[in-house]
């Protein structure tokens, strides 16, 4: 979603400065005492250059669960979800998404993950929601592909009034 709202604000040059950010955190964004300071600054631009895109892309895939189920009631548990849990993930973008997803899908998600091998608990989204199913992963990829066509629309929509 970033990507292309920032190649429909600012053409190429936006889209590139975004990506250099985004590939910078990438990089050197984590905790690591040889890039600590550096690292820092990189992943708190990150957050704010996201800090929009991850809303929209939140509101993409509710938006987007209702247009694939035509059921209210997708849409409104997703609503419900993004705004209770989606800011108790560790970063203040990634569980925005996240927590839409487990609300549409009614799952939840979260719990134990791994990082470089290491397990660290994560706060459970969507609480309420069964476990994930090997079927959701057609399901999510069902509401992804229709919220990456609400804002193909969206994006082309702002370039033709920019």
């Amino acid at each position: 979603v970033a990507p292309l709202l920032y190649l429909a604000i600012g053409g190429a040059p936006l889209a590139l400065a975004y990506k250099a950010i985004n590939t910078l955190d990438s990089m050197i964004g984590h905790r690591d005492s040889r890039y600590a300071d550096f690292g820092w600054a990189s992943a708190r631009l990150d957050d704010l250059v996201n800090w929009i895109p991850a809303r929209l892309a939140a509101t993409a895939l509710i938006l987007g669960a209702g247009v694939i189920t035509r059921q209210l009631e997708p849409v409104r548990l997703g609503w419900w979800v993004f705004r209770r849990d989606g800011g108790k993930h560790p970063s203040p973008n990634s569980g925005r998404p996240e927590a839409a997803m487990a609300g549409v899908l009614g799952v939840r998600l979260g719990g134990i993950n791994f990082y470089d091998g290491i397990p660290q608990e994560r706060p459970i989204l969507g609480s309420e929601g069964r476990l994930v199913e090997p079927g959701d992963i057609l399901s999510a990829t069902r509401v992804m592909a229709m919220a990456a066509v609400l804002v193909v629309f969206l994006a082309v929509g702002i370039r033709w009034l920019i």
